[in-house]
């Protein structure tokens, strides 16, 4: 199973990952585009701009694209058009000219797992973390992924709870073969 894991910063999606890597074990993971890229020498803005975004919108897809089999994902290409449309400067960005490629990637994925901020917040946040930010890209997310207002038609399962009831949630949903 090619599974993605998805929200905003700050809402738990590495601690996810590592729990199901543990439990997946023939599952590869591959990091979020952000931190391949820091790897490489790319260097980002302080406050990211649209155009950083839209570089890791781009490896987003180019990694699911280039990885095959059983492989968790720690985010998709949905993670960055929500911080794109939430960005301050967001009327720079062409959504529509990347719909059709981010469509094509999306259909790489057998599952989205998306982890929203939950009421009370079970994330311990820095003063510096913007926090209207964190939340519009949440709201953004949802809307994106349970509403599907641009047709993915990619399969979402939204988790909450401690870490290790959100991957009980992810795996009761998985096949058994997948397991």
């Amino acid at each position: 199973m090619r599974i993605a894991v998805s929200g905003t910063h700050r809402a738990g999606k590495s601690t996810l990952i590592e729990e199901l890597s543990e439990l997946l074990p023939d599952h590869v993971t591959v990091d979020e585009p952000y931190h391949q890229m820091e790897e490489e020498g790319h260097a980002f803005a302080e406050v990211p701009s649209v155009e950083d975004f839209e570089a890791q919108l781009a490896r987003s897809i180019a990694s699911l694209e280039e990885a095959s089999g059983d492989v968790l994902f720690d985010r998709c290409p949905v993670d960055f058009l929500g911080y794109l449309l939430a960005h301050e400067d967001r009327d720079t960005f062409d959504l529509e000219a990347w719909l059709p490629r981010v469509r094509d990637a999306l259909r790489k994925l057998d599952l989205i797992v998306l982890v929203g901020i939950e009421r009370p917040d079970r994330i311990v946040r820095a003063a510096s973390d913007d926090e209207g930010l964190r939340r519009e890209v949440d709201e953004q997310l949802k809307e994106l992924l349970l509403d599907d207002p641009y047709g993915f038609e990619v399969e979402v399962l939204e988790v909450e709870g401690a870490p290790r009831a959100r991957a009980k949630q992810v795996l009761e949903h998985l096949p058994e073969a997948s397991r």
